[in-house]
């Protein structure tokens, strides 16, 4: 059991957040949900009340705006939230195959994607107190993509925002250490979201193909042979959220059939 923890979910409305938030809900975790959505956040904290004993808080967050993430650091404090952890899912940065992007381009893909979250992530570190001298310790995980590991075609941008995240996990790993924070990523290779399975299933249809013939052909280089599923990055993020991870940070972990082919 998790003692009642409370953890912070960014992007908890998408097909992953929504998979974590019942998966984390279940085992008895309280969690703060912030998305651009409101309604969908409240519906989502309506499903999640039906399972599990824990509290559901909800914020509407606009990371690409600098006075919301702001508002929502002024919510926690107001209401004394205390956070044993935090799930960052970085908004994601369209397929893009331009490597030299307008200067405008970057600003704002900057904003959105890390300098936003980061300080949405800075502001929920300030609600932590971790004691690691009675074990009691906080738990960050980032999400991530595959191209934080190795360079992908049509991902040009984001091959760049990923490593950067990497880094940062990587920095605040070490400064963190000391307070009982632990710093993880978790890099995904294709997962069957509700959105990428539309999209696996239009690209069937227009190679002519049924989805299982085309699911087959897009992981015949997975050494799995399959995709990953939401439920299985959650239950991979509950354990990097539990003891599991004592003794682990600064670590980026590969959560794509063994795509990735280095050491």
């Amino acid at each position: 059991m998790n003692q009642k923890k409370t953890i912070l979910v960014t992007g908890a409305t998408g097909g992953i957040g929504r998979a974590l938030c019942h998966k984390l809900a279940q085992s008895g975790y309280s969690l703060i949900l912030t998305a651009r959505d409101e309604q969908k956040l409240k519906t989502l904290a309506g499903e999640l009340s039906g399972i599990g004993p824990g509290t559901f808080k909800t914020f509407s967050v606009d990371m690409s705006k600098d006075d919301s993430v702001a508002n929502f650091e002024n919510y926690m404090g107001s209401f004394g939230i205390d956070l044993d952890g935090a799930v960052m899912m970085p908004p994601q940065i369209p397929p893009t195959n331009e490597c030299l992007p307008e200067s405008s381009t970057w600003r704002e893909i900057f904003q959105n994607s890390f300098i936003g979250p980061l300080n949405l992530l800075k502001a929920a570190i300030s609600r932590m107190n971790p004691d690691p001298v009675h074990g009691k310790r906080a738990k960050i995980v980032i999400i991530s993509g595959i191209s934080s590991a190795q360079v992908l075609g049509h991902y040009a941008t984001s091959n760049v925002m990923r490593c950067a995240w990497l880094a940062e996990a990587k920095t605040l790993a070490f400064a963190l250490g000391d307070q009982g924070i632990h710093v993880n990523t978790l890099s995904l290779g294709g997962t069957l979201t509700p959105g990428y399975t539309a999209s696996l299933e239009k690209r069937a249809a227009n190679a002519g193909m049924d989805f299982a013939q085309r699911l087959a052909e897009e992981t015949s280089n997975v050494p799995l042979k399959k995709y990953g599923k939401p439920e299985e990055v959650a239950t991979a993020v509950e354990g990097l959220l539990s003891s599991f991870s004592d003794h682990m940070t600064g670590l980026n972990i590969m959560h794509d059939g063994g795509f990735t082919r280095s050491y």
